[in-house]
């Protein structure tokens, strides 16, 4: 059960956004493909994907910021409702963007057994950014973004367990720094929490979770999906399923947003600029991984992680520590030899 509400801030808490959710994308354009034939295109293609690259950094790095300071210190203590919110946003703004814009051809479900699937991996996802959202209530930013750059190893464990799938020995030795680092941060950690630490691992997890059983559940040609499509029916699914969740344990939480937004029209602000960033994180994913390749993407989300971290230790000047600095450095190098590791044991498999 979610502690009792109030609009009240925790003195000392820190909590962390979610963002996570990056779902899968087909294989990268090239050539003219990928930038229109240049076509009615003002902008130079290296000029474009840097824009990409930006907005992707901002949209990132703002959910973060911006679900810190909602459900921390401005004292908006709905993870479930924040995250439910998220959803619905996600669901609006795909339909939008297929429907009307016609960013990406429109694709069917096209069975029942498809839709289950689809359904089951939406449980995953609320899963993960729940306990994504909920653990920013007590972690720092920085702290949350290291225990997130672990994912490679619930993801490497989570595959082995359910498929078998057995990595190469150097990728297995390429995990080891990953979860060093979080032990050696975890310790040095100024404002560790506990339940905030494992309702984090609990997030990461379900990420790592869900990349698994999505190649399971849909590896044949007529089920899968773009990842824009997918997201267009995972995220009312998501809504659907957390909307009981929200309702019995936070309560009355939509007459109360609603009181509160008659005393502070702020909040409807937030909330709103909030779920809309929520979104442009999975639109600029697909706009960068469109305009370079999904290995460009990992490495920048490797960087983006140190990024977010820098960034939110400069705004809320939550207290750091060398060692928990070399922790945070020790996983991301970690996962930059994973992503090696894993790189030479695909072309080796050859």
């Amino acid at each position: 059960m979610v502690e009792a509400q109030t609009w009240t801030t925790r003195r000392g808490s820190n909590p962390r956004l979610e963002t996570e959710q990056v779902i899968e994308i087909p294989s990268t354009p090239t050539g003219e493909s990928r930038y229109g034939g240049g076509a009615g295109n003002s902008l130079s293609p290296t000029i474009t994907t840097g824009l990409f690259i930006g907005s992707w950094y901002l949209s990132n790095i703002g959910v973060l910021l911006l679900n810190k300071y909602l459900l921390s210190i401005y004292g908006f203590r709905y993870p479930i409702f924040l995250t439910m919110l998220h959803m619905i946003s996600c669901a609006i703004y795909s339909l939008i963007a297929i429907h009307w814009l016609e960013l990406v051809p429109l694709q069917h479900i096209t069975s029942r057994r498809q839709f289950f699937k689809i359904f089951g991996l939406s449980g995953i996802f609320c899963f993960s950014v729940v306990c994504g959202n909920t653990s920013l209530r007590y972690l720092p930013v920085s702290f949350n973004q290291a225990i997130g750059a672990t994912t490679p190893f619930f993801t490497a464990i989570f595959a082995f367990l359910i498929t078998c799938k057995k990595e190469t020995g150097s990728v297995y030795c390429a995990l080891l720094p990953v979860v060093l680092g979080i032990v050696l941060a975890s310790n040095s950690e100024p404002l560790f929490h506990l339940f905030g630490f494992l309702v984090c691992i609990g997030s990461v997890a379900g990420r790592g979770l869900k990349s698994v059983v999505q190649g399971i559940l849909l590896t044949s040609e007529a089920e899968k999906l773009h990842s824009m499509n997918l997201l267009l029916y995972m995220a009312p699914m998501a809504a659907m399923i957390l909307l009981p969740f929200t309702l019995y344990i936070e309560g009355n939480v939509l007459g109360l947003t609603i009181q509160k937004a008659k005393e502070d029209s702020f909040i409807v602000f937030l909330l709103l600029g909030n779920a809309t960033v929520a979104y442009l994180v999975n639109l600029t994913n697909f706009l960068v991984t469109k305009h370079t390749s999904a290995l460009t993407l990992q490495v920048l989300g490797n960087a983006k992680a140190a990024v977010a971290a820098v960034v939110s230790v400069l705004i809320f000047k939550n207290p750091v520590t060398i060692m928990g600095m070399t922790g945070f450095g020790v996983t991301i190098m970690g996962v930059v030899c994973y992503s090696e590791a894993k790189k030479r044991s695909k072309v080796t498999a050859k």
